[in-house]
């Protein structure tokens, strides 16, 4: 077996433990969330050269809104730089940037930003960043379901390949790992419907202080998993 055949195709990152990062380093709160955008960079490069062709990043939940307006604001101030700015040393990099989730709530400088991300990196073929933004496994499940409904599709026909066929971005393929940081052991509403057969690796480090080697023994533990998908 080689090595690119124990790589997973599609890695999702739960990016948790901004704001204890912070606290922990005497460093403003917010400030945990700005080093955290830093590292998605670093780590989505590096997982692409390791050989990952899908990556996923949960970086704004739908329940998310509920946090202070304080920190909404910031949030949505960082999703635009990183779209504006950021976004162009992923695209020498040959990496394709994309967004999934729903675009209601996103004001206009926030869906400006997204959209010249995913045009101006299209063509790239090296791998795929996936952000989710406004997301919730939920929500994706039920927008499918009621665009399904919408095409009046009689109840008989439908089956989980039409459901696969209505959620977001359909051509990206089930996530094969999921890495969540800061030491919590749940999904929180990420992923639910491509995560079905998912393997799952829990680290108790922060979010900004996830490396390349961390990602290596992620990486590592994943290869010496043995995948039944139910069997």
């Amino acid at each position: 077996m080689t090595r690119q055949s124990i790589i997973p195709q599609h890695l999702g990152l739960i990016l948790d433990g901004n704001r204890r990062w912070a606290k922990a380093n005497n460093l403003p709160p917010l400030e945990g969330h700005r080093r955290g955008y830093e590292n998605l960079k670093v780590i989505g490069k590096a997982a692409v050269e390791r050989g990952v062709t899908y990556l996923s990043a949960y970086v704004f939940s739908t329940e998310n809104w509920d946090r202070s307006q304080e920190e909404v604001k910031y949030l949505m101030k960082l999703l635009t730089w990183f779209a504006n700015r950021e976004v162009n040393e992923l695209h020498e990099a040959g990496i394709r940037v994309r967004f999934i989730g729903s675009r209601d709530r996103l004001d206009k400088s926030v869906l400006a930003a997204i959209n010249n991300a995913e045009h101006k990196t299209r063509a790239n073929k090296k791998g795929t960043l996936v952000l989710c933004l406004n997301y919730g496994g939920q929500q994706e499940i039920t927008a499918a379901v009621q665009a399904i409904v919408a095409q009046n599709i009689p109840s008989k026909d439908i089956n989980s390949e039409l459901i696969t066929a209505n959620i977001y971005a359909p051509d990206i393929p089930p996530v094969d790992l999921i890495i969540r940081t800061s030491g919590e052991q749940r999904l929180s509403n990420f992923m639910l419907w491509r995560a079905a057969y998912s393997e799952l690796y829990f680290t108790k480090k922060s979010w900004p202080a996830f490396n390349q080697e961390d990602l290596d023994l992620a990486l590592a533990d994943f290869a010496k998993r043995q995948r039944r998908f139910g069997t």
